[in-house]
């Protein structure tokens, strides 16, 4: 069984998060908004019922959102930002509700009971938005793990010596397929007795969004001065694996070590 590292979740790489018709929750609160819109203004309807008509529209497009982020496919850095903010709206709404609720309450038009629903819809967006920021800070580091791949690339080719202190190159025979991964990873749990800490399986949403052509890679959440890493590096090289090892956090580029396996991620050829 395969474990990612933060919350990585299983990756569907054909996924795009293009808006479809809109889920049946959205589709309910949206229903007769028209018709409570023109009563309002006729002043046949209080303007609160056409508020609250609308916040609930709102409070159902976030959820459908986060579904198919924090509980859904693989996503961008980009949307790891539409994500985290959905979710805060959504804590907001129901830290709104709880505070309408205890005035209900403490002018006596409400028992202390009718809080406890709210009290765990609270909970519950409180978990989501800690579920959110957790995906998003784990994007966040591929997204900046794959930018440092590419920058220092550029610099082990032009200074090896001066690269050399922020990561190593072995090139191999510079062939790696998915199938020798699999026989990796199963060394690595026989040596450790765990499984090895993928962050990225071949090209990811987010590899994409930047343009690397991420198929036939690996990132292993990994820090090769490490004696995991020294025990992956030997193996690599023994197999003839190719791989590119960060030994240190890049400033403002990568947070951490880790092992990229395989060859150098590439740029998208854009027209070809």
């Amino acid at each position: 069984m395969r474990f990612l590292p933060g919350l990585m979740f299983a990756a569907c790489a054909t996924c795009v998060f293009a808006q479809a018709e809109d889920p049946p929750e959205v589709l309910r609160a949206k229903a007769g908004i028209e018709r409570l819109r023109s009563l309002v203004e006729a002043g046949v309807t209080p303007r609160a019922q056409l508020v609250q008509a609308e916040a609930a529209i709102a409070d159902a497009e976030d959820a459908a959102l986060l579904r198919r982020t924090v509980y859904g496919n693989d996503l961008t850095d980009d949307q790891a930002g539409e994500m985290l903010a959905a979710a805060a709206r959504r804590l907001d709404r129901r830290k709104q509700a709880l505070e309408a609720g205890r005035k209900l309450v403490d002018g006596g038009v409400a028992s202390l009971l009718s809080l406890t629903p709210l009290l765990e819809e609270l909970d519950s967006a409180r978990k989501e938005l800690d579920l959110a920021e957790s995906r998003a800070r784990f994007t966040r580091e591929l997204a900046q793990m794959a930018r440092a791949e590419e920058l220092v690339a550029n610099q082990l080719n032009q200074d090896p010596r001066a690269a050399r202190e922020l990561a190593d190159r072995y090139d191999g025979d510079g062939i790696f397929t998915m199938g020798t991964f699999a026989r990796v990873e199963l060394d690595f749990e026989k040596q450790f007795g765990k499984p090895m800490p993928v962050s990225a399986m071949g090209e990811t949403a987010v590899h994409r969004s930047l343009g690397f052509d991420h198929r036939g890679r690996v990132d292993v959440a990994i820090n090769p001065d490490q004696p995991e890493g020294h025990w992956l590096l030997e193996y690599l090289v023994d197999k003839h694996i190719p791989y590119f090892a960060f030994r240190h956090a890049v400033t403002g580029k990568a947070t951490g070590a880790h092992i990229h396996i395989g060859p150098m991620s590439a740029r998208f050829k854009l027209g070809g």
